[in-house]
Order: C-alpha cells, then sequence, then structure tokens
C-alpha cells in the first residue's frame, strides 16, 4: 500500500520486491511488533515447561535468557535482511538453494505455521470462551480463526499496527499479572531451590533458543517495507530488544506460576487461561487479562497465518513464475491456512504441554541448518549482494537446486539425530549425557561448517547488489545505495 492510501485497504505487495516510493516506517516498528508478539500465553507456557519438565524456577528463567539470548542474535540477523532487500524471508533463500529447492524447507516452514497457530488457536479459543462465557472449545476456536484470517488478509500495516496495541496491552496486562503473583504467592521460595541439574538446564536453553529460532523463516517478512537507507545495526538491535524482552518476560512469569505448589492452588498445568484469570483475580479483572491474552495471541497468530501465506505462494511460485496475485486469490490462501489450522486445533489431545515441548524442540532440528546456510551466505559468502531478479527466475544466476546448500542442509539435519531428546526417540550421544539436548546447537554448528568452505569456492555473488528495474516496478538502481 502507498502513503497515501486511504481507508481499509489489503495490502498488494505479496513476494515481489517492496519498491523504494512505498517503502515507511522505522526500527522501533520492529520493536513493539515482536515485543507484542512475544508477551503471551504461549510464551508464559514455553517458560513452564522447563519447570515442569524437572528445572527449578532460578536456573529455569537462567537457561531460558541464554535460550533467547542466543536465539535472538540469529533470529535479529534474519531481519537485519529485510530493509536491504524488500523481500519476504524465504524468497530470499533462494539465493542459497534454488529457485526450486528453496521449496524443500518451505514445506516444512509451512507446516511449523500451522501447528504454532493450531497450538496457539487452542489456547485463544480458551480466553474467548472465558470473555463470552461460553462452555464449547469450538465456538471460541472459530472466532479466533475468523479473527486472525481477517488481519493475515488485511496485511503490513494492520499487523504493525495492531503490534503496537498488543505492546501497549501485553505490557500493562503482564506488569499487572507480575504484582499479583508477587502479593498472591511467596515468589522468594521459589528461588529457594538453588540446585543445578544440566540436563534441565539444557532443556530450558533449547526452549528459549528453539521460541526464537523459529521466528527466523518469517522475521524479515516484517522489516522489508522499511526505507533501503535503515540501519541494519538499528534494525538488528530493535528487532532483537522486543523480542527477547518481550520473550523472557513472558516465560519468566511462566517458570514461577509453574512453581507455585499444587497445595497452594496452582491449576496452572490444566488450565493454563483460567489461572491466569483467577491469578488476575477474577471477576472483571479476569476479563482484562483474557482480552490481553486475546490479543497478544491474535497478534503471534497473524503473523503465523501471513507467513504461512508468504511461504505457500513461495512454494507455488516457483513452478508458476508469478510474484503477485490477486487480493481474492490471498483471503482464498490465507482462508484455507485457517481453516486448516482450525481443524487441527478442534482435533487436539489434551495433552498439550507435552505435545507442545515435542513440537517445540522438532522445529529446532528442521529449522537451525536452514537460518546457519542462510545467515552464512548472506553476510559471509555473498557478503550481502543479491541479484534479486534472478530469485523468481529458475534458469538465471541461481538456478533451480543448489546442490551445496541441500546437502548441507540434509547433513545439518540427520547430524541432531544422535543429539536428541524427545519422548518418541532419544539419541545415543544424548543417553550418554545423561539426556541433555544440545541438537539445535550441533545442526547450526556443523552445517556452518560443512557450508561454508564448500559454498565459498562454489558461489558466484553478483559484484553489488542487483535490483529489478524500473520496467519491473521497482526504481532503477543497479548499485547499491547503502553503500556496500
Amino acid at each position: 500500500m502507498s502513503e497515501n492510501t486511504g481507508g481499509l485497504r489489503i495490502e498488494r505487495r505479496t513476494i515481489d520486491v517492496v519498491p523504494d516510493a512505498e517503502r515507511h516506517g522505522t526500527p522501533l516498528s520492529q520493536f513493539t511488533l515482536w515485543f507484542g508478539a512475544n508477551m503471551q500465553i504461549t510464551a508464559i507456557v514455553d517458560g513452564a515447561l522447563a519447570v515442569v519438565f524437572g528445572a527449578n524456577a532460578l536456573w529455569a528463567i537462567i537457561g531460558l535468557l541464554i535460550g533467547n539470548i542466543a536465539g535472538g542474535i540469529v533470529m535479529a540477523l534474519h531481519s537485519a535482511q529485510g530493509p536491504r532487500l524488500g523481500l519476504p524471508q524465504m524468497i530470499s533463500s533462494r539465493a542459497q538453494f534454488g529457485v526450486l529447492g528453496a521449496a524443500v524447507p518451505l514445506v516444512l516452514v509451512i507446516i511449523m505455521y500451522l501447528g504454532f497457530a493450531a497450538t496457539g488457536t487452542v489456547l485463544a479459543g480458551q480466553a474467548v470462551n472465558e470473555i463470552l462465557h461460553v462452555q464449547a472449545p469450538s465456538v471460541g476456536i472459530v472466532v479466533f480463526g475468523v479473527l486472525t484470517a481477517v488481519l493475515a488478509t488485511l496485511g503490513y500495516r494492520y499487523i504493525h499496527g495492531f503490534g503496537r496495541v498488543a505492546t501497549v496491552l501485553g505490557g500493562l496486562g503482564f506488569t499487572y499479572i507480575a504484582i499479583r503473583l508477587g502479593v498472591s504467592h511467596d515468589v522468594g521460595a521459589m528461588f529457594a531451590d538453588t540446585s543445578f541439574d544440566a540436563v534441565t538446564f539444557l532443556l530450558a536453553i533449547s526452549l528459549g533458543a528453539g521460541w526464537q529460532l523459529t521466528y527466523g523463516p518469517y522475521v524479515a517478512d516484517y522489516s522489508r517495507y522499511l526505507p533501503r537507507s535503515t540501519s541494519e545495526k538499528t534494525t538488528f538491535g530493535s528487532t532483537f530488544a522486543g523480542s527477547v524482552i518481550g520473550s523472557q518476560w513472558s516465560m519468566t512469569i511462566g517458570a514461577l506460576v509453574a512453581s507455585i505448589p499444587l497445595s497452594k492452588g496452582s491449576t496452572f498445568l490444566d488450565d493454563q487461561v483460567g489461572f491466569m484469570g483467577k491469578l488476575a483475580g477474577g471477576g472483571l479483572l479476569a476479563v482484562v487479562i483474557y482480552l490481553v491474552i486475546l490479543v497478544g495471541k491474535l497478534t503471534v497468530n497473524t503473523l503465523n497465518a501471513y507467513g504461512g501465506f508468504m511461504s505457500v505462494l513461495t512454494t507455488t511460485s516457483a513452478f508458476t513464475r508469478r510474484d503477485r496475485i490477486a487480493p481474492v486469490a490471498r483471503a482464498i490462501y490465507i482462508g484455507v491456512f485457517i481453516l486448516l489450522s482450525v481443524l487441527i486445533a478442534l482435533l487436539a489431545t489434551d495433552n498439550f504441554l507435552s505435545n507442545f515441548k515435542n513440537f517445540v524442540l522438532t522445529l529446532l532440528m528442521v529449522f537451525t541448518p536452514w537460518s546457519a546456510i542462510n545467515l552464512v551466505d548472506y553476510y559471509l559468502v555473498s557478503k550481502e549482494r543479491v541479484d534479486i531478479p534472478a530469485l523468481y527466475d529458475p534458469d538465471a544466476r541461481y538456478g533451480r537446486w543448489n546442490v551445496v546448500a541441500l546437502v548441507s542442509y540434509g547433513v545439518g539435519v540427520v547430524v541432531q539425530i544422535p543429539f536428541l531428546a524427545q519422548s518418541l526417540y532419544t539419541g545415543p550421544i544424548t543417553k550418554a549425557l545423561g539426556g541433555a539436548d544440545i541438537s539445535w546447537l550441533v545442526g547450526l554448528v556443523v552445517t556452518a561448517v560443512i557450508f561454508y568452505p564448500w559454498a565459498k569456492r562454489r558461489s558466484d555473488p553478483p559484484e553489488t547488489m542487483i535490483y529489478p528495474t524500473r520496467a519491473q516496478g521497482v526504481d532503477e538502481l543497479e548499485l547499491d545505495a547503502v553503500g556496500h
């Protein structure tokens, strides 16, 4: 949408390059979006998992912080690509995997979006039901699905605007929850146990890192409209701060509420949303907190739906060679995605916490190699030089399939198997380590070590950034205005 567009309008840009004339906003928008997206109930659940599966509150919070910082660095490095390229994240990965080859990780990305959208819909549906005072779970799930579809269809501007609302409401609501937690329970006693267990500490790190790393495949989708002259450091810092502060705040609350003894009235494991309402004090205050939960979940669920739509379009366009679709087609894409996530939510099992932990850790296995390849190529091999028109042409510079990236990616996934620690499978090395899960770190390092020297020999990046010409709807600019 252009700056002077009035009224309620659907975003018209999809996976095509955002022209300079349509760039707008400041890096502050990255802070508010990612802070608001992380001030939400699923992040609280993620933090609670560290305690549920054995860590004490002290070491759970420290481990979650380390994981959020480590994963947040990787996530924010992806975000810094947005203003420079003006592209959704997964389109840019064609420079590493090839125009058709990028579809391999994309399939897994789409599954990730569906999984997070479904699990988020379950929790948000509970909040809707509490607000409307209805019992049938399907009511809240369907209502929330409709709200997500509308916001995701409207697109970029409205998503960022809603992120600002979520930042204010989340900040106020979660501050109140933290105060109520301190007033209602003996928080000091929760830190009385200072014993250290390496296995559960590493699990806490993995939960924090996994939370951040799974944003990687779509974080640049929300920074691509920033002016091309926007400092990469500023974009990085704003995204990193918003995401890490928001997620750590939520996860800390989760670790604390999970530490409340059952004898003190803790029902969090049985009813996460209902517990937060009771903690707020019940009555009207509970309704306000349910609204805060709903707004936070709507923010991040919209990111999942919007990113899912972009990923599906990126996959299909590799074969159709189209980079734009009509608004009606856009609405259909998003509608089908939301319908699938709602159906999954309706069929979800009761064993939510355990399934969610396994889901997050499994995602780590498939996305850390992708992040390693994308970042190593962009910053170290190509050195921020991309032939953007070639990303849409299988016969151009990047070709159909990039064997170097695909093989490195495959190795990066397989090498993690002996290090997995899940209910369905525990790797032999993990057993030798006493159950500690370090698979994500192994995948990140091994993939980078294999990919970098191989890509360095085989890669042929352009001399400078190459942008589309005026005839393709973008200002003609052969040299990078940022000065690389």
